[in-house]
């Protein structure tokens, strides 16, 4: 395989990777896509149902919205929020007309599954405008191939990316990687533009189909200098079956009543449940809540005991239902890097689900509604620059010629600090101080150590990423010190009104977490962040603080917060683009 070239780069083939991939080729750009698995057929949405955010214009639309605001911790952005919604609902419709059919009952079925106790009488029309519909991830995804391969966009499986291509003035003009089913032998793509939509991270916690989320696209854009946000955000846990939960994705439970060994049924918010599994007590599903499909799914898969209940666990998925990732600069989902733009759960979500997961349909309609807006934004970038220049591989962790460390000791060492309830779900200054310890200690060894030839190579920078993504995570809680949504601390566990920020953060050698000061619903200036003093160690200005931490017995580590202003996001991209929102998407 040669070097390609091309308009526009995309890194994924989930929702998010398929959307902008197809957005991008509706201008007219030539488009190659690349993809870890096979793009299709891998990632969480391909295991089980995900669900849009899905509210036609109206006073319903702007209570959704009101209500995710709040629900978020006041860390949204209503405008944005809206801007989704009408994307997603215009998205959908279009869905219908090229012909996906939406999961229901019979022939002529509405878009989604009926819960427990809903009605069935409504038509498949009138439950395609409820708050949320559902679609079937392995059908959607096929429905998404089809539709690249119908515009003419390139797509290349199981060609994972290693490196991202920058010219002389830093700007992004491409990636390589492997071909894992050629020997591992490399590829190159220039391009005038690269969409990253390689996914979250959930840490190998083994949930269904996270086995390529791996948080490489975090690790790749970091590299060329892009800031994150929102990373405190990464303690989504969902609940799962103990056998073969690499198949059978936690939606499907969602619903199911819980129940302790005693057979007590488990009351309240899961953190019950949580606690349960913390403290070594088993914990059931019960098999009638789940919906028949999924029950025959599970019965064949033996996944049901005795009692005709699912014993089920708790597994970390992280940035992928949690809301952390890339930090979007622009309309267009354009990251902090020239010629670098982010779709889907490789980017922040904060603006749309606040400091809460994206279950109820916001992640699915973020997937769709970025994913539009990078592939147009990539798209004119890439006109506008013309042909690329000389480019450079971009020098990364975990990529030396002979390994020096063996990947499944970094890897062991970050789900020791990530996978456990007690180190993630809940969360304190001491077991955060350890963690940042003994990660930042591992960084060197793993930088220059991990490497290899091969599939050597690929695990090598897989580890890489998770032990920067972990850190990441790491700093991040520590220096919110409170607990909002997600974002449980023992020793600060109540919402500060000082701390409706959202944190950025950054860095590879050096980690550093800063404030980026927002506006509240009513228009007031959020209050100051409150800070430990500290000596500097970075140029600062006068009204920056720095969090203090010790990360390890006798040293001290310095975090610098920093107020920033907010980023600006229009309300339309109307004018500004030649794929406007809402713009059908030619097949």
């Amino acid at each position: 395989m040669g070097e390609i070239e091309t308009d526009v780069l995309v890194l994924g083939g989930g929702p998010a990777g398929a959307w902008a991939a197809v957005s991008a080729a509706a201008t007219g750009a030539r488009v190659v896509l690349v993809d870890k698995g096979r793009c299709g057929t891998s990632g969480p949405t391909a295991f089980g149902s995900t669900s849009l955010w899905n509210i036609p214009p109206g006073p319903a639309r702007d209570e959704a919205v009101r209500h995710a605001y709040v629900h978020g911790g006041c860390l949204g952005d209503p405008d944005l929020m809206h801007r989704v919604l009408e994307e997603t609902h215009l998205r959908v419709e279009q869905l219908v007309r090229w012909g996906y059919r939406f999961p229901g009952e019979g022939r002529h079925a509405g878009d989604r599954a009926l819960r427990p106790g809903e009605p069935r009488g409504s038509s498949p029309a009138e439950r395609r405008t409820s708050l949320r519909v559902c679609l079937d991830g392995a059908s959607y995804l096929r429905r998404m191939r089809r539709s690249l391969l119908d515009t003419g966009v390139r797509v290349l499986d199981h060609h994972p990316a290693l490196q991202l291509l920058v010219d002389r003035d830093g700007v992004v003009s491409g990636a390589t990687g492997v071909q894992q089913h050629n020997r591992f032998r490399g590829w190159t793509v220039r391009a005038g533009a690269v969409v990253v939509a390689t996914g979250g991270c959930a840490f190998l916690s083994g949930g269904a189909g996270t086995d390529v989320d791996t948080g490489d696209g975090l690790l790749l854009a970091a590299e060329v200098g892009a800031h994150l946000s929102g990373m405190e955000f990464s303690s989504a846990y969902g609940l799962e079956p103990v056998l073969n939960s690499a198949f059978t994705s936690g939606f499907a439970l969602h619903f199911a009543t819980l129940y302790d060994e005693s057979g007590a049924a488990i009351t309240g918010h899961r953190a019950a449940a949580f606690a349960a599994i913390a403290d070594g007590r088993r914990v059931y599903a019960a098999l009638e809540d789940v919906p028949y499909a999924v029950r025959c799914r599970l019965s064949q898969q033996g996944l049901v005991d005795h009692t005709k209940r699912v014993p089920v666990r708790a597994v970390l998925e992280g940035t992928v239902r949690g809301t952390g990732g890339l930090r979007i600069a622009g309309a267009d989902c354009a990251t902090t890097v020239a010629g670098l733009y982010g779709a889907g759960d490789v980017t922040t979500r904060e603006p749309i689900t606040g400091a809460v997961s994206g279950f109820g349909g916001q992640g699915g309609a973020w997937a769709i509604a970025s994913g539009v807006w990078a592939g147009a934004g990539a798209a004119r970038f890439a006109r506008a620059r013309g042909r690329v220049g000389q480019a450079r591989a971009v020098v990364g962790a975990g990529l030396n010629p002979e390994a020096r460390i063996d990947p499944r000791a970094v890897v062991g060492l970050v789900q020791e600090h990530t996978l456990p309830l007690r180190r993630s779900y809940w969360r304190s200054a001491g077991s955060l101080r350890d963690s940042i310890g003994e990660l930042d200690g591992m960084w060197p060894g793993a930088e220059f150590g991990l490497g290899g030839a091969g599939a050597d190579r690929l695990r090598a920078r897989q580890a890489a990423a998770l032990l920067a993504v972990a850190r990441w995570t790491k700093y991040s809680a520590l220096a919110r010190t409170e607990s909002r949504g997600m974002h449980r601390r023992t020793d600060h566990p109540d919402v500060a009104a000082d701390w409706r920020v959202r944190l950025t953060s950054g860095g590879l050698d050096t980690v550093w977490v800063r404030a980026d000061a927002r506006r509240s619903a009513g228009g007031e200036s959020t209050p100051t962040v409150p800070a430990t003093p500290a000596r500097r160690e970075q140029a600062v200005t006068p009204d920056e603080a720095l969090i203090v931490r010790e990360v390890t017995a006798g040293v001290r580590a310095a975090v610098p917060v920093t107020r920033e202003a907010a980023p600006v996001v229009p309300p339309s991209v109307a004018g500004d683009s030649d794929l406007t929102a809402g713009d059908p998407l030619p097949l």
